[in-house]
């Protein structure tokens, strides 16, 4: 099993300045290419600080200079506020910059208020059959001249430009949860990325399962690749208390992420407040201690022997998730813990 980080510049002070999470964005993936990493994944979010990602291909493109093994994956591109052709372009533009180390991911997308501020106030429950159309578009995008007359998109006779280094193509990721999705990413050939957000290990095993099937499901294609990302925080055994600021830390991202997903508050100038804790009296998910046991906080030792589950179960990447409210000096310790003492136990 192999370790990929996955990672944003996340601002909840507004005296931290903008430049400097890009250079602590920029120093964890050094960190993680020293220390044996894959690859490291950037998202696409819109006009929300705490997840901050208008587009990661300038981001990776960065990277991509500043580096020489890590794999650099857009994880994910949201599928409705893209045209084929630019997916096309832009991925294998930075493909040829890196020379060859692009992996791209894709999802339908999930906030409402990222849909109604860019794709016209379409239902982001909608966005699965830009997905579905995207995919195979771009793959022939890739291969040369393609013209497209699809339900979303239409296009006259064009080709991406430039082509990838990665012959026939890159490789492609598709989030999925439900059954369908996985059959759609496996049928055409995508590995699956998957998370199980704040359930317990028995839900790795339940997106494991539909992943299965659907490999089942399509003898005639190769077995994709499938990859967990889940937060992550390794703390010192000498602290048996050090779980709990990741706990708190990743109550407070999630509770944030409600805010952000409720679409109930208008944002003021990218921020919106976490919600209480009081609206999850009823959810025993939020307490610390449920997040201590689902999210992947442990000491080092902790972390290994749930990540063997991990690799017994099939997995083919973990990935680290670094983002979790807590400040650049924390994260950076967690995660030198983890290339230190977990690392070497995966080699």
């Amino acid at each position: 099993m192999r370790f990929s980080l996955f990672a944003h510049m996340e601002r909840w002070d507004e005296q931290v300045t903008h430049r400097q999470l890009f250079e602590d964005l920029t120093e964890l993936t050094l960190m993680a290419e020293a220390g044996g990493f894959s690859t490291v994944w950037i998202g696409e979010h819109h006009a929300m600080e705490y997840t901050i990602s208008p587009s990661p291909m300038p981001l990776l493109a960065y990277l991509a200079a500043r580096t020489s093994t890590i794999r650099l994956g857009a994880g994910t591109i949201i599928a409705p506020f893209w045209n084929p052709l630019r997916v096309a372009g832009e991925c294998a533009l930075l493909d040829v910059i890196s020379n060859g180390r692009m992996e791209v991911g894709l999802a339908r997308g999930a906030y409402q208020i990222e849909f109604d501020r860019m794709a016209d106030g379409l239902a982001a429950s909608d966005g699965g059959k830009h997905l579905r159309e995207l995919v195979p578009a771009v793959r022939e995008l890739w291969q040369g001249d393609y013209a497209h007359d699809g339900e979303i998109w239409q296009f006259p006779t064009s080709t991406s430009v430039p082509k990838p280094v990665q012959q026939p193509t890159p490789p492609m990721w598709i989030a999925a949860r439900d059954p369908a999705s996985h059959d759609f990413a496996v049928a055409n050939g995508c590995n699956v990325m998957v998370t199980p957000l704040m359930k317990g290990d028995e839900e790795v095993a339940a997106l494991k399962d539909k992943f299965d099937t659907a490999v089942a499901d399509h003898p005639e294609v190769e077995r994709p690749d499938l990859m967990v990302l889940r937060h992550t925080h390794v703390h010192s055994a000498d602290d048996p208390e050090g779980w709990r600021p990741a706990a708190a830390g990743i109550s407070r991202f999630y509770r944030t992420f409600d805010a952000w997903f409720g679409n109930k508050t208008t944002p003021v100038n990218g921020f919106l407040e976490p919600s209480p804790e009081s609206k999850f009296e009823s959810r025993p998910e939020f307490e610390l201690e449920s997040l201590h046991r689902t999210a992947m906080i442990g000491t080092p030792e902790e972390v290994i022997e749930r990540l063997r589950t991990y690799e017994e179960l099939g997995i083919d990447e973990f990935s680290f998730w670094i983002d979790n409210s807590l400040s650049h000096e924390e994260k950076r310790a967690s995660l030198e813990l983890f290339i230190k003492e977990v690392v070497p136990a995966f080699a």
